[in-house]
């Protein structure tokens, strides 16, 4: 007859405590979340944007100084709407991060003969709402590639709704055929993992799992940005494209400096 020896049923039990320890512990630090941050800053003199003419409603459209924004920058040197985005195909999303981009709509305004914002984000399978709080009529033409091109006609105070089936691989540019000076971007994207820069270069990437990630930077006039400064010193970013390693606290990049010469395409 086998004895039972409780020190080594105690000692299984432990065993099986410490196993499973460890097992959430790795299970945690897959869960960890990480921002990355950084601003964009034009190496250089900032330009001055060209002021645009308005030849069609200017009752309405002639009353507001419209201008240039295909490349803004701010007094200290900021730049706006440069576009950054995880690139990594199947990248894990936070669920709360997914679950509030759910529930979100996302909108592009026609305001005061000009689109609002410059630069869009939306996800696939979210709603775009594309109003116009003008008095005048404006249309919309949406240029994506993968998804079927849209061109919906909205009658002052009115708005429609798209949704896309398929991420667009650089934005797609936004046009009004009435107001050909009217111009703008939409990026695509299959997950929250993506920013455009605010007016002062500024951009936040937030909840990205921890890790080593691939970044893409765009701009319409750059293109992709194959070069930029970083803590001094130059990289090389082949089709704007960059790995960044997530910590758990966040990752800042600082300040990214472009060169002038990248917008002179």
């Amino acid at each position: 007859m086998k004895r039972f020896c409780p020190l080594l049923a105690v000692g299984i039990v432990l065993q099986a405590i410490v196993l499973q320890a460890i097992a959430l512990s790795g299970s945690c630090r897959a869960e960890e979340w990480g921002a990355i941050q950084g601003k964009f800053v034009f190496g250089g003199a900032a330009p001055t944007a060209a002021e645009l003419k308005a030849d069609k409603d200017v009752e309405v459209c002639g009353k507001h100084k419209l201008l240039a924004e295909e490349l803004v920058v701010g007094a200290d040197k900021g730049i706006a709407n440069v576009v950054v985005f995880v690139r990594d195909k199947g990248v894990k999303v936070n669920p709360d991060a997914a679950k509030a981009a759910a529930g979100a709509k996302v909108v592009l305004d026609n305001k005061n003969c000009r689109f609002e914002p410059h630069v869009t984000f939306v996800q696939v399978g979210q709603e775009l709402v594309v109003k116009n709080s003008d008095t005048v009529g404006h249309n919309s033409n949406i240029a994506t590639v993968k998804n079927a091109p849209s061109n919906n006609l909205i009658p002052a105070g009115s708005d429609t709704t798209i949704k896309f089936g398929s991420d667009e691989a650089v934005p797609a540019q936004v046009t009004c055929n009435i107001h050909p000076w009217m111009k703008s971007w939409l990026l695509v994207r299959p997950n929250p993992y993506a920013a455009v820069s605010a007016a002062d270069g500024t951009f936040v990437i937030k909840d990205v799992p921890v890790g080593d990630v691939e970044l893409q930077f765009w701009h319409e006039k750059a293109g992709y940005i194959g070069e930029m400064t970083l803590g001094g010193k130059v990289e090389k970013a082949a089709k704007g494209r960059k790995k960044v390693a997530v910590a758990a606290g966040g990752t800042n990049l600082g300040d990214i400096v472009l060169d002038p010469a990248i917008f002179q395409k």
